[in-house]
């Protein structure tokens, strides 16, 4: 008898390994954010997507507030086109982190996204910030 696991059988390993290659390039975990951070190999723009309110309730460290409704050509002038955005939201339940990197990536800036949000930090047993960081540039008609 064939387990559930085996009732569709596996990729072969070609196939796997790209699909599994090219998953890292759309996604990074909380621990290589953490690390990075830790080391100063920051080379990202972190940007939490959720409103103001629960931003400053807690954020990761070093995120910025950005929700989806201030990502446009004109809010992001102040960033380089080769700026690397780092999206997350609040877990797995919540698709605020795809939606973000959609608007990013139409706008022509690279992008990934932080799986686990808010709650995959916490699962780390990463703490929380409550500091607010501004963003490196200027966000126009920001209301935050």
């Amino acid at each position: 008898m064939t387990s559930l696991v085996r009732h569709v059988p596996a990729a072969p390993s070609a196939i796997a390994l790209m699909h599994f290659s090219n998953r890292l390039t759309f996604e990074t975990d909380c621990s290589d954010v953490y690390n990075s951070q830790q080391a100063g190999d920051v080379d990202f723009v972190l940007v939490d997507v959720r409103g103001p309110q629960a931003f400053e309730r807690g954020h990761v460290p070093g995120a910025i507030n950005l929700p989806g409704r201030l990502l446009t050509a004109e809010g992001l002038a102040g960033y380089g086109k080769s700026t690397l955005f780092v999206v997350y939201c609040a877990g797995p339940h919540c698709n605020g982190a795809n939606k973000a990197a959609v608007k990013l990536a139409a706008l022509g800036y690279p992008v990934k996204e932080m799986i686990g949000g808010v709650t995959g930090w916490l699962d780390e047993g990463l703490e929380l910030s409550t500091q607010v960081q501004q963003p490196a540039a200027t966000i126009i008609g920001c209301e935050c």
